[in-house]
């Protein structure tokens, strides 16, 4: 049992950064051409649409690891114990904070599938102009039109940046790549400036999309 619970803990945190984490950085990345207007977000939308076997990347290659790793990390997080009111250390914060923005990351990337790819998939899309049977930079614009939808999709943002940021700092402890104290702290720098860098372009993907 204890071998089984190594194992899936070692797949858990592989799974937070590839192929989740990396993707996460993609698909910011591909939003962000929303800053060069509608033509350009809706070239990238087609052109990854278009790409073979798009569905099955989609299922095996995201949405199973992602949801591998949510369920997984819920069952870790209820099974830890969470000492910050007596040991009020960074690392203690950075545990529990791993924890709430692994959740709000969750429902926010839920509610995102849901909204964008899910209803793609029902055909909501088909009679979308713009680009037919894709959310395109209109409809998306749309759906961010709403100051309270623009807060709660920074909110998700940032939690998304700040989970995968952290969780690389101890996915390089956990498989053994930064071991001494040194590396450590070099890696602790470099997450948390991949953190601000990642939330950042997220943002900036976010605010690109105007009626």
């Amino acid at each position: 049992m204890r071998r089984n619970h190594f194992l899936l803990r070692r797949l858990h945190s592989l799974a937070g950064v590839v192929p989740v984490g990396l993707f996460l950085v993609f698909h910011l990345f591909e939003n962000s051409k929303a800053m060069y207007g509608p033509e350009a977000y809706n070239e990238v939308v087609l052109s990854i649409n278009s790409l073979p076997f798009i569905l099955f990347i989609e299922i095996f290659g995201i949405f199973l690891p992602l949801y591998f790793h949510a369920i997984y990390g819920i069952y870790i997080a209820a099974d830890a114990r969470h000492n910050v009111s007596q040991y009020s250390y960074g690392r203690n914060w950075a545990f529990l904070l791993q924890r709430i923005t692994g959740l709000v990351t969750l429902v926010f990337v839920t509610y995102h599938i849901w909204h964008f790819r899910v209803q793609k998939a029902l055909g909501v899309y088909d009679g979308n102009l713009e680009l037919p049977g894709l959310p395109s930079y209109t409809i998306v614009a749309e759906a961010l039109a709403s100051p309270l939808a623009k807060v709660l999709y920074g909110i998700g943002i940032v939690a998304a940046a700040y989970h995968f940021a952290n969780g690389l700092y101890t996915f390089l402890i956990t498989w053994g790549i930064t071991i001494g104290p040194r590396s450590q702290r070099v890696s602790s720098l470099v997450t948390n400036l991949l953190f601000v860098l990642v939330s950042a372009m997220g943002l900036t993907a976010l605010f690109a999309f105007q009626m």
